[in-house]
């Protein structure tokens, strides 16, 4: 009972699935063209994995969504045009440039000129702050002498 217990646990942590994609390509350039245009554009629900790396059931039909317009004979900007429309421009890794994504496009210049500019300020205002200093006056001194002196009298 034991053996096959170990047995169930090792093949359990070792079986792994995955989808497999079974479509057939007419030629070796369409399986490429469409595997590297899959690999494009981004998976809807996981939205850190493109349609290839993604395990999600809606990834692998827009997978064999994207393989049968390229066997149709569209153009990868037609395909891009289809998904867009459907998901916008959320499915693209480079965004276009628009009114709507300026902020995703020049947000990391106008940080950095802040973190720029901070560290500027910050730097010019240690400059003018005067070295505090660490040495004791001639009282502090004093009293310092006497508390060891009455350390070692003990």
């Amino acid at each position: 009972m034991k053996k096959i217990l170990w047995f169930l646990l090792f093949v359990g942590v070792f079986a792994h699935a995955e989808m497999v994609d079974t479509f057939e390509f007419k030629n070796v350039q369409e399986r490429t063209r469409a595997v590297a245009l899959a690999k494009s554009l981004r998976c809807p629900q996981c939205q850190n994995q493109n349609l290839v790396e993604s395990n999600s059931p809606i990834a692998y039909d827009l997978r064999i969504e994207v393989y049968k317009m390229i066997d149709e004979g569209k153009t990868d900007e037609q395909i891009i045009e289809v998904m867009t429309s459907r998901f916008g421009n959320f499915v693209l890794y480079n965004p276009p440039f628009q009114y709507t994504t300026l902020l995703l496009w020049c947000l990391p210049i106008i940080l950095l000129i802040l973190a720029a500019s901070a560290m500027w300020r910050y730097l010019r205002s240690r400059e003018k702050t005067p070295p505090i200093s660490t040495a004791l006056n001639a009282e502090q001194q004093q009293a310092l002498k006497n508390l060891l002196n009455n350390r070692e009298q003990k």
